[in-house]
């Protein structure tokens, strides 16, 4: 527990502090926010506003976690190495995409064919050291069932497809968080939140793991380094967390696709490495509903050829076209959030509960 405690101190000291000087940087460069045209007209005050703050939180989480075990005496493990790996990974894809931006003086970066040519790279690297390393027990940090609260026997893959789904999974969560980055604070709250319930996962997971045989129980959980992925997470969570005290409204730095898309690789990662993939889908409901509106969104335009189910999408956009005020989007946003993190906890312990 000292090891989570001291990695989401540090990562929240690091982050508070270390935004500050990269707001002083990045307005020195000059290397500001480019709104689109076609947008809500209230984002155009916001053009200029430092962005790649991502790279903050990066650098504060991998500190973190490097120093906590420093602080501890205690050897990384595969599994948290290699959810750092897809962290930083989908981070550099999103770098590549706000420096271009940046450096080409326009509102879109990387076309949507390279981000996710890079984003699969990563993806499928990540996915073929998943499954290596196995432990005393020949657990390896990933299976190659698709989960849900618990590995699905009936669903289980060969390797190859098993990656190609570990791919569609990286591709979903990034793109997620990404459309959901779009107002002040909104997907780094929603992600402060996710995270939070992936510490909480982790813990009650080491807790009861299959590997402690004298205290685990007939529900024990067969998970590879529960206890490092509770540091990783508490870091990402504390991170995203210390970040809101300057991202929200008036955001004085936006997290970019540096931001967004290392966070929905990490949040990838660790759904992935706690047997929790499709839990995922209502720990983060609100990721799940933005982004749904977008593929509604285009599915209706296409079919009705040209017109529109929302005012624009994603949808936190058609509220405030609605006339909602930014913070009130926010913050009824974070309790849709809330609301579907506290139902996936409610659904994970019951069914350790209820044994089902």
């Amino acid at each position: 527990m000292k090891t989570i405690l001291f990695a989401a101190a540090a990562a929240m000291v690091f982050t508070l502090l270390g935004t500050r000087v990269a707001i002083g940087i990045l307005v020195k460069q000059g290397y500001g926010q480019f709104i689109r045209d076609d947008g809500p007209t209230g984002h155009h005050t916001k053009r200029g506003t430092p962005t790649m703050g991502g790279i903050v939180i990066m650098i504060s989480v991998v500190a973190a976690y490097f120093l906590a075990h420093l602080f501890t005496w205690r050897p990384p493990t595969a599994s948290s190495v290699l959810a750092l790996f897809l962290f930083l990974g989908a981070g550099l894809i999103g770098f590549l995409d706000d420096w271009t931006k940046i450096s080409k003086q326009r509102s879109l970066g990387l076309d949507s064919k390279g981000k996710m040519i890079g984003l699969s790279v990563v993806a499928i690297i990540f996915g073929v050291l998943s499954f290596q390393f196995a432990n005393h027990r020949d657990v390896t940090p990933a299976s190659s069932a698709i989960s849900f609260l618990r590995d699905i026997p009936w669903l289980v893959l060969p390797i190859p497809l098993a990656i190609l789904w570990i791919v569609l999974l990286v591709a979903g969560t990034t793109n997620a968080v990404n459309l959901t980055d779009g107002l002040d604070g909104l997907a780094t709250g929603a992600a402060t939140m996710v995270f939070g319930a992936y510490v909480l996962i982790n813990i009650w997971q080491y807790n009861q793991s299959c590997a402690a045989l004298s205290s685990a129980g007939p529900r024990c959980y067969e998970v590879r380094d529960p206890h490092d992925l509770a540091v990783v997470a508490a870091a990402m969570c504390a991170a995203c967390f210390a970040f809101l005290w300057w991202n929200t409204k008036p955001a004085k730095i936006f997290m970019g696709d540096s931001g967004s898309l290392s966070l929905g690789g990490g949040l990838a990662a660790l759904a992935i490495f706690t047997r929790t993939e499709l839990l995922l889908v209502i720990l983060g409901g609100l990721f799940v509903i933005i982004t749904m509106s977008v593929i509604l969104q285009v599915g209706y335009f296409k079919a009705t050829k040209g017109k529109r189910l929302f005012k624009m999408a994603p949808l936190q956009h058609h509220f405030e076209l609605m006339g909602w005020g930014e913070s009130t989007i926010v913050v009824r946003f974070w309790i849709v959030c809330g609301i579907c993190v506290s139902l996936g906890l409610g659904i994970f312990y019951a069914e350790w509960v209820a044994g089902l």
